[in-house]
């Protein structure tokens, strides 16, 4: 593990993470400011700033462990307008900016001479990759995961009896699926690549 440290490439891979994280949390507080609730604003988390979005444990999961996180962006779901639309919009806001920082990547890459192959390309791809992988993640529809806030606000209020049990399980089966070996590899992985080929090739560029 110690020995990526010295590969140029992780550690911009580190700050790229870091980086998406930040405008991951701070999508979700702009999504519910936008909407009426002013919590986050109030806590200090309609910011870019890092120290706000960011906590020591994530930050070590990163560097060393299977998965990594930023602080969850605090909200008042009375607050918004639109009640249960705002709940999915606020929950989708944080993957969608994952989502628009790939394509500016992969625009970056279509409209500059940077070369997919070269060091700068090379970096520029990093974006693209991680900004998917944290796209996809985030829309699994398990607790405490932005997909599962937006899947039961889709259903009916008469199907919440299905989904509370999940807010306490959810998170340990997640877990479960990141460090039993071979699930994410054979399962997450690939939709990555499919999803990252897809679009690279949308955009006119070989990956």
């Amino acid at each position: 593990m110690f020995g990526n440290f010295t590969d140029p490439l992780y550690i911009i891979q580190i700050f790229v993470i870091l980086a998406s994280l930040v405008i991951h949390e701070f999508s979700h507080a702009l999504a519910a400011d936008l909407l009426g609730d002013k919590t986050a604003r109030r806590n200090g988390r309609l910011t870019l700033n890092p120290l706000s979005h960011l906590q020591l444990l994530g930050i070590l999961l990163i560097l060393f462990g299977p998965i990594g996180f930023a602080k969850p962006v605090p909200f008042n779901p009375t607050a918004l307008r639109w009640r249960r639309a705002g709940i999915i919009a606020v929950a989708a806001a944080g993957p969608i900016s994952n989502f628009i920082l790939a394509v500016l990547c992969l625009l970056v890459l279509r409209f500059t001479p940077l070369s997919p192959y070269s060091f700068g390309g090379e970096v520029v791809y990093i974006g693209v990759y991680i900004n998917v992988s944290l796209f996809l993640f985030n829309l699994i529809p398990i607790p405490p995961l932005d997909g599962s806030r937006i899947l039961r606000n889709i259903f009916p209020p008469s199907a919440e009896r299905f989904f509370t049990p999940m807010d306490v399980y959810g998170p340990f089966i997640l877990l479960l699926l990141v460090l039993i070996p071979g699930v994410m590899s054979s399962i997450y992985i690939p939709w990555i690549q499919a999803v990252t080929g897809s679009l690279s090739r949308l955009f006119g560029i070989a990956p």
